[in-house]
Formats: structure tokens, sequence, C-alpha cells
């Protein structure tokens, strides 16, 4: 049966919530009874995905929401509004648990030994996280969802994660050094801040309607000079709308082409451009009279082929 895209996000949520919420609980009643900073840390980050995947839960209501007269592009920019909000969240997190280890540290407050307890919290958190990550890699799949492609990515950095806590512990316990607990809770939340950085990085991007890959302007240029009669495809512009595309494109044609003609040949080169890029929501061709493009002032938008080689 036919499911929504917002549904298979929902459902995302809903796995990455009750699984992450679970490993949470555990990483911070164990860091708790054994005083391991590092586990702590570790539950801290899986607090993080709790937030992340009770975002993707509410987002999805609103992202299915059809265009109206206040939102004509519909509501999909809703996820990237959010995980734009969530990036600061993380971030604070991992700025939080880097002070208070490194205080710890300063003021002497470790740990006299570490307990297996907290070893078995490390190895709990490496095979829930590995569950997590393969479902959310699945419905990622399924939805073409970049806030599950996100979350399933972040699952998979949280097992390397887990695995330098454990690595952590047992070095701290084997070689009788607490001092590594609180300097490994240190390294988790250069992990945490390092990971928030880079979400803020790629969502504000989008939020600014900018695009890094530059494959996708040469399929465009590919498609719309394989449409015969279409010559100098310039000024092209791709914005991202949660995880569909908005497409601009000037083209030049025969100054005598008809108005009839100029427009089957509008939509032979939208037809072929969405052969060549998938999740396309919408495509813009301008049409220009051959040679125009010479007697025109500097565009100041856009990309040319030239400029994406």
């Amino acid at each position: 049966m036919h499911r929504s895209r917002s549904y298979y996000i929902r459902l995302a949520g809903t796995i990455a919530a009750i699984g992450n919420l679970i490993l949470c609980a555990i990483k911070l009643l164990f860091g708790w009874k054994t005083g391991s900073l590092a586990v702590i840390g570790d539950g801290i980050d899986s607090s993080t995905d709790v937030l992340i995947a009770l975002t993707a839960i509410f987002v999805s209501g609103i992202v299915a929401q059809p265009g109206d007269s206040d939102h004509p592009w519909g509501h999909g920019r809703a996820e990237t509004t959010a995980t734009l909000i969530l990036s600061c969240v993380i971030f604070y997190a991992g700025l939080q648990l880097t002070i208070t280890s490194i205080s710890s540290i300063i003021k002497g407050k470790i740990a006299s030994e570490i307990s297996w307890l907290a070893v078995a919290a490390a190895a709990i958190s490496i095979c829930g996280k590995a569950l997590l990550a393969l479902s959310q890699f699945a419905i990622a799949k399924i939805s073409d969802s970049e806030i599950v492609k996100a979350n399933a990515e972040n699952m998979k950095s949280d097992i390397i994660l887990s695995a330098g806590v454990l690595a952590g512990l047992l070095a701290s316990h084997f070689f009788a050094q607490p001092l590594l607990d609180p300097i490994c809770a240190i390294l988790v939340g250069f992990w945490v801040i390092k990971n928030a950085v880079r979400l803020f990085k790629e969502i504000n991007l989008e939020l600014m309607d900018g695009n890094a890959d530059n494959s996708l302007y040469k399929k465009l240029f590919a498609a719309a000079s394989s449409v015969p009669g279409v010559k100098n495809p310039h000024r092209a512009r791709i914005r991202k709308i949660a995880s569909c595309f908005d497409i601009d494109l000037d083209i030049e044609v025969d100054p005598a082409m008809t108005v009839y003609d100029a427009h089957e040949l509008c939509e032979q080169v939208e037809e072929a451009v969405m052969e060549k890029i998938d999740n396309v929501y919408g495509i813009v061709v301008h049409i220009e009279p051959e040679g125009s493009a010479d007697h025109q002032r500097e565009e100041e938008y856009g990309l040319t082929p030239d400029a994406v080689k």
C-alpha cells in the first residue's frame, strides 16, 4: 500500500524517539551511578537524538500540508527550520558537556575507579545505535527525507562515538587512569559540537537557497542542451525545498519561433530535466531570442555552463 512521505518521517521519528529514549535513560542512570562523565556525555548525546526524533514527528504533520495563500511553495521548509533550531540545541549540549568535564579535571572531581556498569552502558549503546541506524537508513531510502537521512548518518556516527567511550573506559580500567574518563567526555563534547556545526552549515546553505552540488547543474545544462532548438542555456538556479528541487533556467531560441512552438520547446526542456534530476518540485524556463544575452547587462544571478566545469 502506498504511504505518504510524511508517514515515513513520522515512523522513523517514532522508532528513533523510543529507541534513543531507552538508551538515554540507561546511559544517564549508569553514568550517574558510576560517576562516569564519558557515559553521561554519551547519554546527553542520545538525549539530543530524542529531540531530533520528536522534531521529525512534529514536522511530518506540517510538511504534509498543501500550499496555501501564505505558503504558495508548500510547507517543506518547516523541516529545514526545525533542523536549524536543533543544531543550536545540540551545540549547546556539547558545549555544556565540554565545560563540565574540563571543570571536573580542574577541581579534581574525578571518579576513583571505573565500574563495569559504565562499560556495560557503552556496550549496550553500540548495539542499540546499530539497530536504530539500520532502521533509519531503510526508511530514509523509502521516504527520501533529508531529516531522516541526517538522523541515519547521526546514528552511524553515534556508533563510533560509543565505541570511543567504551575504549576510553576499558583503558581507564586496565591502566588504572581514571583521568581518561573526563578526557574521553571532553572528546565526546567536541564530537557533539562538530556535528552541530556541520548540521548548521548544511541547513543554512539550504535556507539561503544555496546548492553546493555542481553535478545537479551539469545534469540541468546537459538536459536542456539535449533538446533540439535550445541554445545557450544560462542563468540557472537550483534551490532545495525539503527533499525537492526548485529550478529556474534561461534559454535562447530562434527569434522567428512562434509563441506556441516556444512553449512546446519549454515543455520538452522540463521533461528532459525531470528525466535527469530526481525529485523536481517545479521548473521555470525563461525564453529569450537568440543573441539577446550579448546585449543585456551582466547577469547578477544564476550560473552558466562554464561556471560549473
